[in-house]
Formats: C-alpha cells, structure tokens, sequence
C-alpha cells in the first residue's frame, strides 16, 4: 500500500484500474475502476485476479464492493475491439469505468489514477501505469477482481444462449474445447473477427460505426 499511502498523503483521489478480457476470441473487454476511502486498510485475499479461483474472485468482490467509496466498470463490444483494435478498445473501457466510478466525486477534477500494465494516452484521463500493477498495488487488484468477475458473468449468460464453446468454462478464451467449436460450429457475432483463427474465416467486416467514449456498455453493467 505504499504508493496508495503516498497518493493519500497528496490529498488527492485515488482511482485503482484494471481491465479483464483482452486476450479472449469472443466477448467484450471489461474494465473496473475503484474508488477506496483514504487509509482503507488492505482487504486479505486481494490480489492479482488470474492467481485466485472463481469461487474466491466472487467472494472478493462482495467485500470489496462493501469496502469501496465508489465503483464504476465499463466495456468495450466485440465491434468495437475489432474496428478499433484491442489496445484502443481496451483503453475505451477504461475511460468508461472511470467516468462512472468519478460520478460521485465532482469536487475532485484531478484524481490520481492508478492503472495496471503501459500507459495508454487513449484513456483521457492523467494516470500512472505500473507493469505488474495488479501483483503489487491493492487498489488495482481489486478493479481486476471486479473487471474479472463481472466479464465472466456475462460470459456465462453468453454460454447458455451459444452451446457448444464452453464460455461459461473458458470465458472466451482460446480453449482447445472453444477452438473446436469454432472449427465445427463456426463463429458467432460474439467472436472477434480481427482476432486468429476467425480472421481467417472471411467473414465481413463490421459497418463503420463511431464509438462514443460517454457511452454505457450494456454488455458491462455491474
């Protein structure tokens, strides 16, 4: 909690950011922002999303939600990540998820931001990019957990209504069980047509359409 101290000390709002799906073959990228009070001790068990079960991911993120000042999650379509690239796209859902998360805190124009991985001027936002971020920044690990919970709901609903790719087991992943599917049941509108081995398949290009980066994702409700 160093860094989170450090920003505290500042006066200034601190906004943890992290995202979950960029590598996936199928579904939305999915981004979290989390808001904590100053001083909020570290809840146990919160860390890099990957490293923890489905099961306990759930369980982290009820107290997180308890915990937090402020929670936004925002997402970027599948046409979107194919029209734009998954970077940009990625970039997209977080800008998102951080208006939504700033709603409640319109007296403070220049939060902190905190966000796993490179930087991404795209975001719109000022923010401080840590490598690893969600290994070793509390408040980032917990906006990968509600990212990651969030995108596999989602993915789970997708499953029941798409048979036949395991979603619900691989959440869009490129799973030998999915990459069967996809050669023997062929993709769906939910698959990324930019992304192998679907870029391969000559399906068509999505219609030119501009994204707006105020615009709420139905597929990333929290």
């Amino acid at each position: 909690m160093d860094r989170e101290s450090a920003v505290w000390a500042d006066g200034q709002l601190l906004v943890g950011v992290d995202e979950a799906g960029r590598g996936p073959l199928a579904g939305p990228v999915v981004a979290a922002a989390v808001v904590f009070p100053v001083g909020s001790p570290v809840i146990p068990g919160v860390r890099d999303s990957k490293t923890l079960s489905a099961a306990r991911r759930e369980v982290l993120a009820l107290e997180i939600r308890g915990a937090a000042l402020g929670i936004g999650v925002g997402g970027a379509s599948v046409r979107e990540i194919d029209q734009l690239n998954i970077r940009v796209a990625t970039a997209l859902a977080m800008h998102r998820a951080i208006r939504r998360a700033l709603v409640r805190f319109p007296a403070s124009p220049h939060p902190r931001l905190l966000i796993d991985g490179l930087r991404m001027p795209e975001i719109g936002y000022p923010h401080d990019a840590l490598v690893d971020g969600d290994a070793d920044c509390h408040t980032i690990a917990a906006a990968g957990i509600i990212a990651k919970t969030v995108r596999d709901r989602l993915m789970r609903r997708l499953a029941d209504r798409h048979e036949g790719y395991g979603w619900d087991r691989n959440s869009g992943y490129g799973s030998a069980e999915h990459l069967a599917a996809i050669e023997s049941l062929g993709p769906t509108d939910h698959h990324r047509r930019s992304f192998r081995p679907v870029s391969g398949m000559g399906l068509p290009t999505w219609p030119s359409r501009t994204p707006c980066p105020d615009s709420r994702t139905r597929q990333a409700r929290n």
